[in-house]
This record gives structure tokens, C-alpha cells and sequence, in this order.
């Protein structure tokens, strides 16, 4: 039996002497073509192969955003939410959370420059109120929408299936990580042009808006600081059937009507009689 083996072995070796030798080329190739597969998975997650996967995508937002980056890697980081990185494990160790911190400051000092130059004489107060109006989540995530921020964010696969790329959170931590890597890469004077683009076309709608909301309290405290006392609101009438009543409000200081509203509801009637007072305050001669 054992001579029977080897002469078989014989007779094999002297039919296809190379099938051996193929043998071990092809383990050889097939532990090749796992091994090249290996690393270019590893180095398809490191930072500098994103930007150059996504060179092309990075150009078109830099368009959106008005401003072409020296550095794209600082860009590309911008976007990279910490859901992927964790998911891409040790060879990116990167994401976008130092850059979202840099940038809120980075706002803060942009968004407060450009006020004060559009509002001179506005006090601090106001001035705060507004640029809070400006940078706080809501806002910030509708100009992450204007240019499309979303579209361009590296997310986890359970982030991204659960809407990741329309919830205010992410978009509004992505657009703050993208002024920090704007003034990283060009400087402060860069970030507050870019702040001038994208933010300064909001303020007269976010001040309109803050007045609205907030001018029952300016209101009073315009009156109570040189009076001590405040104002009162007066139902003057309603109209309308009952799913669709129009409530007109007055606002009065000592039996003086200082302004009107009309709404849906009194407490907007209130709120817009307020800010008609608040914006004719220096025509009301108190």
C-alpha cells in the first residue's frame, strides 16, 4: 500500500511538476489579496484617505461656504461625527467634538463683533440676547441646512439610519466644528468673513423674532427703570368664530394706550402689542 502512495506521488509529480508550485502561488496570491484588502481597509479610515476619498465632495461645500481651505484634512475632520470614528475604530482617531468647542467660541467673538458694528448704541443686554438668539441650537442648525451641512457628515450606521443628518444637535455641533476649523485654517479675520456671509443675514430676522418673544420683559423693564412701575395689557375686543377668534390687545401706562396687537391667541395679541411699543419707544415721549 505504501509503495502503491509513493508511485502515485511519482507519477503526479511527472505529469504536472508545476501543480505544486501553483499550489503555493496561489496561497501565496490569496494571502496577498487578504492582506492588501487589510490595508487599505485600515488606511481608507485614517483622516488623510478621507480627504482624498472625498476631495471632489470637500470642493463642492467649500463653494457653498465661500471659502477654500488650505488644509482640507481640517475641513473633512469637521464633519466626522464621533458615532464614525468609534465605529472606524483605532486608525481614525479623530472627530469633530475639539473642533465644535473651538468653534462656539469662535461664533461668539464673530457673531458680537458684527453686532456691535450693526448696533451701536444697542446695549449689552440686547446685544446679548440677540447673539444668543443667533448662536443658540435651533438657529444654528437652520444655517447648517442653507448649505447643506448634512449632506457632507460622516456618521455612524445607527446614527445615520435613526435621521442623524436632520437633528439640530449633530448639525448645529457640525456647523459650530466648521467655523473652528475655517479660523484654524485662515485666521480670524477669514472666520468673520465667513460669519459675515452666513450669520449677518439673519440678524434682522432673529432681532424681529427676539423682540416678539421677549418684548412683555423688555417692555417692562424699559418702563419700570424710570418709573418703578410697569405697564398693563387691556383686552379691547375679540372677534371671529370660536376655532378661528382674532384677539385685539392693548398695552397701557397710566391710562395711556402706548400701542396694539392683534393675534390668534392674546398672549401673541400681548406679545405684538409690546413690540410695537418697544420699537416707537422713543416716540412715546416717556
Amino acid at each position: 500500500m505504501v509503495l502503491q502512495t509513493t508511485a502515485l506521488a511519482t507519477w503526479l509529480r511527472r505529469q504536472s511538476p508545476h501543480v505544486a508550485e501553483r499550489q503555493i502561488i496561489n496561497r501565496e496570491h490569496s494571502f496577498d489579496k487578504r492582506n492588501v484588502n487589510f490595508c487599505l481597509k485600515n488606511i481608507m479610515t485614517t483622516l488623510e484617505s478621507l480627504v482624498i476619498r472625498n476631495k471632489e465632495q470637500l470642493g463642492l461645500f467649500e463653494k457653498k461656504l465661500g471659502y477654500t481651505f488650505n488644509n482640507q484634512a481640517l475641513l473633512q475632520k469637521a464633519f466626522i461625527h464621533s458615532s464614525y470614528a468609534f465605529e472606524q475604530g483605532k486608525d481614525l482617531q479623530s472627530d469633530n467634538e475639539t473642533l465644535e468647542f473651538l468653534g462656539d467660541a469662535v461664533l461668539d467673538l464673530t457673531v458680537g463683533y458684527a453686532l456691535i458694528m450693526r448696533f451701536p448704541g444697542m446695549n449689552e443686554g440686547e446685544l446679548t440676547r440677540l447673539r444668543a438668539a443667533l448662536v443658540q441650537e435651533s438657529h444654528l442648525a437652520v444655517m447648517a441646512k442653507a448649505v447643506d451641512v448634512g449632506d457632507y457628515l460622516l456618521l455612524g450606521k445607527g446614527e445615520d439610519a435613526s435621521k442623524g443628518r436632520e437633528k439640530s444637535s449633530i448639525l448645529s455641533c457640525a456647523f459650530e466644528a466648521v467655523m473652528g476649523a475655517v479660523f484654524l485654517d485662515g485666521g480670524y479675520e477669514t472666520a468673520r468673513k465667513v460669519v459675515d456671509d452666513l450669520v449677518v443675514p439673519y440678524i434682522d430676522d432673529r432681532k424681529e423674532a427676539m423682540y416678539l418673544a421677549d418684548s412683555k420683559s423688555l417692555l417692562q423693564e424699559m418702563i419700570q427703570e424710570k418709573y418703578n412701575e410697569g405697564p398693563v395689557y387691556a383686552l379691547e375686543k375679540e372677534e371671529g368664530p370660536d376655532h378661528a377668534k382674532v384677539f385685539h390687545v392693548s398695552v397701557r401706562f397710566q391710562d395711556r394706550i402706548l400701542s396694539t396687537g392683534s393675534a390668534k391667541s392674546k398672549k401673541e395679541a400681548e406679545q405684538q402689542a409690546a413690540a410695537e411699543a418697544v420699537k416707537s419707544f422713543d416716540d412715546l415721549g416717556l
